[in-house]
């Protein structure tokens, strides 16, 4: 039989995983991953038991990741539909996570039905949600890749991406709470600049990323820090100066970069009402000149 798309043996345990809920063949649940504590945050099903218990423990010490969680989601959303509103088609969105509402095709889709979008994680889970992610317009196309983002020359080249994006014509980059999970050593602004090296005058670079900046307690962030790492899951944190530094060469739109809930906010009484504090990311949308 196969579930998720993966091949199971009727005796395997696997078996007794409803639907999409199987687990792929290297899909660790006995241990947390930072998109599935995530999705926990925002209130979704698909995480296990390590996630949870790794989610509470970072709950305990800061109960507002989980309100700075869906005020990330909330600043994606419009960047996007700014993105959607300056003519962009084709989206490149590294790190998706698992489907939530407004996923990144979704809100472009409502604005341009023709835009197309591919999207690139590493979690199987993401993978066995893969349908759910490509149900697009008539008019627009999405597709799904199973890569890491450090894998830029993959990512680039695919078929999946080569199909969908014209690089001769304007792209936006999404890293969307991305790069706080790819530590200093691996060197995440040289990974970035390959894959802003590869897009046209037009593009646009929507990006957010954890910091302890606008926290009140630095002692409460540095173990919130501690708590991930201690389930093997990687967080930095790093400071405004740092995550503009990932904008270089490009022309960052007004408000620059910004707690998330202070970019461009459009009335939503859930932001309205949060501290910087709370918001503990810092968010910008910038366009690459020509």
């Amino acid at each position: 039989m196969r579930i998720g798309g993966v091949a199971v043996a009727e005796n395997d345990p696997r078996s007794e995983w409803p639907g999409d809920r199987a687990p792929s063949l290297d899909l660790r649940t006995d241990v947390p991953h930072s998109a599935r504590m995530y999705d926990y945050y925002l209130g979704g099903k698909d995480n296990y038991a390590a996630d949870r218990a790794a989610a509470e423990q970072v709950l305990e010490i800061f109960p507002d990741v989980a309100t700075g969680a869906r005020a990330n989601r909330r600043f994606l959303g419009r960047a996007v539909r700014l993105a959607a509103g300056m003519g962009i088609r084709q989206y490149l969105d590294i790190g998706t996570g698992i489907p939530a509402s407004d996923n990144t095709h979704e809100v472009a889709q409502a604005v341009a039905p023709d835009s197309r979008v591919v999207y690139v994680d590493n979690d199987p889970i993401v993978l066995t949600h893969a349908r759910a992610l490509l149900a697009g317009t008539a008019e627009g196309r999405t597709a799904y890749l199973d890569a890491d983002f450090r894998d830029h020359e993959k990512i680039l080249g695919a078929p999946e991406t080569r199909e969908l994006i014209n690089f001769t014509q304007p792209v936006a980059l999404l890293t969307v709470a991305l790069l706080h999970f790819v530590p200093d050593e691996d060197e995440p602004g040289d990974i970035l600049e390959r894959y802003k090296a590869a897009l046209p005058p037009g593009s646009v670079m929507i990006f957010s990323h954890s910091t302890t900046d606008l926290v009140d307690d630095p002692e409460e962030a540095a173990r919130v820090v501690a708590t991930y790492r201690a389930g093997g899951v990687n967080l930095t944190p790093r400071t405004r100066d740092r995550v503009t530094g990932f904008f270089a060469g490009w022309d960052l739109l007004d408000p620059g970069v910004v707690p998330v809930t202070d970019w461009r906010p459009d009335g939503n009484p859930h932001d309205a009402a949060l501290t910087q504090a709370q918001a503990g990311a810092f968010g910008g949308v910038a366009v690459k000149p020509a």
